[in-house]
């Protein structure tokens, strides 16, 4: 949900530039830096911005650069002045204090000095509307341009585990002879083999090896896969859809580990999990 953009226009007298930049966010805040002229067109440009941008952390800034022959110069209130002034210059030879920098002291008391606020015309707002949908469309393109890099990023990820998954399945048919021979082992060299009940053994290896079937999870971790990249596709704003279907991606890939047993099984499952939390960090910056 990172984005940026800018864009300005010249009326030559005047220059107004819109700027909208975001970063990740669970959910839209937006933050307004407007001269105060624009003030009663905040709610307006909000709208706007909460039905096109939906999610992240916003800075939407106006910034108006007029030339020197249009800059008007503040106000001074002479008689405030002055009033302030008396009573400075009262207090401090009261005080006996060094009243040299009284004129300075009064000038920053308030209501003063006064900025003349200007008031902007339909006119000028329709250049400053123009800007802020230039800035906009440039905005939402730079998210768009991200969004496609970001896809085939995360697409190529799903890939990975999908491929480690197919290596998974090439590997299990090995496992349980393997299970089965370490277990004839360990119990030769615990009570001799001559000692073994063959029957009771292959009862409880038929039990063991069932508690480390892994067939459920691997259609699961497949089906849940194939679903995350058609959502991926969809022209909706699937965000955080799509990290509710890595989660379930991350549940099934965890089982799978606990019940592989298998050294080569559980190198991949690790690679399936360097991929899955790629993805999830990928997923913070998807609508």
């Amino acid at each position: 949900m990172t984005g940026y953009g800018i864009a300005s226009h010249d009326s030559g007298s005047t220059k107004y530039t819109v700027e909208i930049k975001s970063l990740n966010s669970k959910f839209l805040e937006l933050s307004l830096r407007i001269p105060k002229a624009f003030s009663e067109k905040e709610f307006q440009l909000r709208t706007e911005c909460n039905k096109q941008i939906e999610r992240g952390k916003v800075n939407l800034s106006i910034n108006v650069e007029q030339s020197g022959s249009t800059v008007k110069a503040a106000g001074i209130d002479a008689n405030l002045l002055k009033h302030y002034y008396q009573q400075l210059k009262a207090v401090s030879a009261e005080l006996g204090e060094d009243s040299g920098n009284l004129m300075q002291l009064a000038l920053g008391l308030p209501e003063v000095v006064k900025y003349t606020e200007d008031t902007i015309t339909d006119e000028e707002w329709k250049m400053v509307e123009g800007a802020f949908k230039q800035a906009l469309a440039n905005f939402q393109q730079f998210r768009l341009d991200e969004g496609n890099v970001l896809q085939q990023e995360v697409t190529n990820r799903i890939g990975v585990i999908l491929n480690n998954l197919e290596q998974v399945e090439l590997e299990d048919p090995k496992r349980i002879p393997a299970i089965r021979e370490r277990l004839n082992q360990f119990l030769a060299e615990a009570v001799g083999g001559e000692n073994v009940d063959h029957n009771r053994f292959e009862q409880e290896l038929i039990y063991y090896i069932d508690k480390l079937d892994v067939t459920e999870e691997k259609v699961r971790l497949k089906t849940h896969c194939q679903y995350f990249l058609e959502t991926l596709e969809s022209p909706d704003a699937n965000g955080k859809k799509l990290g509710f279907i890595s989660q379930e991606i991350g549940r099934e890939i965890n089982t799978l580990g606990s019940k592989a047993n298998d050294a080569n099984m559980q190198k991949l499952v690790v690679g399936m999990k360097e991929e899955l939390e790629k993805i999830k960090e990928q997923l913070l910056n998807v609508l």
